[in-house]
């Protein structure tokens, strides 16, 4: 896992939501992000992007089960608190804008035989 905790400048938050650039909300998003820090994270192993979106809960924190992020800490979709990849590719994608690939690291856990 690989984290960072910065503030975005608003040319990277526009090249990560650049498929929502011609959404109404568009603008709002990008002001929201760049309004304070962001921790981004890399996770990686089996089902990683499934199991995240799980965890994170529903777009819309109404939406969302009690116990995911979305559920216990969000109030209203404009103010989502967190954002996880839709697939491998959009990580992939993601992964390359806000991390150079030197600072990634990847380790094999000693559980990884285990499990696998």
């Amino acid at each position: 896992m690989k984290m960072s905790c910065d503030s975005a400048s608003e040319d990277l938050l526009m090249q990560h939501y650049i498929d929502l650039k011609d959404r109404p909300f568009f603008p709002t998003l990008i002001n929201y992000m760049s309004s304070g820090p962001v921790v981004a994270m890399v996770w990686e192993g089996k089902g990683a992007v499934k199991t995240g979106r799980v965890m994170l809960g529903a777009t819309n924190p109404a939406d969302s089960a009690p116990g995911t992020i979305r559920g216990d800490f969000c109030i209203d979709v404009s103010k989502n608190i967190i954002h996880g990849s839709d697939s491998v590719e959009s990580a992939n994608k993601e992964i390359s804008l806000w991390f150079k690939q030197e600072e990634l690291v990847s380790y094999t856990s000693c559980a990884y035989s285990w499990l696998y």
